[in-house]
């Protein structure tokens, strides 16, 4: 969800190492012997790691983002006991979490920000007690002392650019529905950004919304009002920012009886995504290998756990609106088309051919050349 970001400059320098982690609900402490770090836990080499996720579950957080941190964390701290997981998409709980790891006495934290503002306070609190804090997707204010993403400019740029491919001889002044992210969400702004950086001068925006909360139905809500005002024969496509709101257009196009359905965006790489783009009802999604973001986030985690430096780890520095200089490690994204659904998300093992092709969906997976 996937910045509009507190972003306000991006400088890149080259460096030894990159990867990151992508995310979304969960809070979970490591503690344990790995070496290093301070005297929190349970004994002077111990090492505490705090994460803190806005979403679990079935979200693609909880299916991928979080048990790759362990992963990573368990490989880095090999001694440390299994993680304790709480998750949560709602500010007030989330920081409520946060101050919980600061008073169990946490080494480092890794935050992915429900509400960037919401949790500034309680990352003040972090630094005051000398705990150090690694941003996870969005961009926490506050004192930030590392930063894991994905380049929000490049989603935004993929998606328009795709978006335009797709909607062919309307790309040259037709007009499309901007569905953009929460403008609590950093990262909204950036893809939106990204995304006008391609569109403006091409097409005509006809609406253009923030969904609240990023929540489908919101979006739903949004897209029915966008066919109500515009007309659906003058929607020649749709940027959704991500693929939950990528449903509800689809949705509430559906809904409208819509036919043919314009191409639509989407970003994640959500199963059912998938499923809708080997269905014709959602053009592309954009897919951020989650493995290479994990294993930033750990390891930014640890060496600041540890006192050491994370320049070797970071590839550049970002500013927030409250800080300067954070280092940080952007890393790229890949269009998902139905052409290269086996080249991407197949190879890299995030869905088998038969978890994507159900016995209904198998007629066009077949049209489509998936597991031929």
């Amino acid at each position: 969800m996937g910045l509009g970001v507190g972003l306000t400059a991006v400088k890149r320098r080259s460096l030894s190492r990159a990867g990151a982690a992508v995310v979304v609900a969960v809070g979970l402490v490591l503690t344990g012997a790995c070496g290093g770090g301070g005297d929190s836990g349970s004994g002077g080499d111990s090492l505490s790691v705090g994460v803190l996720l806005p979403g679990g579950g079935a979200s693609r957080f909880g299916q991928f983002d979080r048990p790759l941190i362990e992963k990573r964390l368990k490989e880095l701290c090999p001694d440390c006991p299994a993680a304790t997981v709480a998750a949560t998409a709602e500010p007030a709980v989330q920081r409520q979490q946060l101050d919980a790891m600061i008073t169990r006495g946490v080494d480092v934290l890794i935050v992915a920000a429900v509400d960037p503002k919401v949790l500034r306070s309680s990352v003040e609190a972090a630094e005051r007690a000398d705990i150090p804090v690694v941003a996870y997707d969005r961009l926490a204010q506050g004192p930030i002392s590392g930063y894991v993403t994905f380049d929000g400019d490049v989603v935004g740029r993929l998606q328009a650019e795709e978006l335009l491919k797709a909607m062919g001889d309307k790309a040259d002044g037709g007009q499309i529905v901007m569905m953009n992210g929460a403008t609590a969400d950093p990262n909204a702004g950036w893809y939106k950004r990204g995304a006008l950086s391609v569109l403006e001068g091409e097409v005509k925006i006809g609406k253009s919304y923030d969904t609240v909360g990023w929540r489908p139905e919101n979006g739903y809500v949004n897209m029915s009002g966008a066919i109500s005002a515009l007309g659906a024969e003058n929607i020649d496509g749709v940027l959704a920012a991500n693929d939950s709101l990528a449903g509800a257009v689809v949705s509430a196009l559906n809904a409208s009886a819509v036919r043919p359905l314009p191409p639509v965006t989407g970003q994640d790489a959500d199963l059912a995504a998938i499923q809708r783009i080997v269905q014709g009802s959602q053009h592309m999604t954009i897919y951020k290998p989650f493995e290479p973001a994990a294993d930033a986030a750990a390891e930014m985690a640890v060496a600041l756990g540890r006192g050491e430096s994370v320049d070797s780890i970071a590839t550049g520095t970002v500013d927030s609106p409250t800080d300067e200089d954070i280092p940080a490690v952007l890393l790229p994204s890949v269009a998902v088309t139905v052409d290269n659904i086996e080249d991407t998300v197949v190879k890299d093992g995030m869905y088998t051919i038969d978890q994507i092709c159900t016995p209904k969906l198998r007629p066009a997976c077949d049209r489509a050349g998936l597991g031929t």
